[in-house]
């Protein structure tokens, strides 16, 4: 008995990524300008709180109008508020850095 194998081949171009693939790409993008607009919209909700409430969340009024205009549309300015109060907190209390 004898056995014959045969291949086939077959000229077809290999396909980009899957259309799954390319939509969870653009969904994760998406997600991402919604996240950093809605962030936006909240940064601005702070600029209208009094000194003394953003005082003890380590900001200051100039802190928020410099991050605001210092960034996009679609930048998000929660990381850089974030940051400002840190060095704030940092520098007011010296033994913060060790928390």
């Amino acid at each position: 008995m004898r056995t014959t194998e045969r291949m086939i081949e077959l000229d077809i171009p290999a396909s980009g990524p899957a259309m799954t693939t390319r939509l969870a790409g653009l969904w994760t993008s998406v997600k991402s300008v919604w996240r950093a607009v809605r962030n936006r919209h909240v940064a601005n909700r702070l600029a209208d709180l009094d000194d003394y409430l953003l005082d003890d969340i380590g900001l200051t009024r100039s802190d928020i109008d410099r991050i605001l205009r210092d960034t996009g549309i679609a930048d998000d300015p929660s990381q850089q508020l974030t940051w400002a109060a840190f060095k704030r907190t940092r520098y007011l209390l010296p033994g913060a850095s060790r928390l």
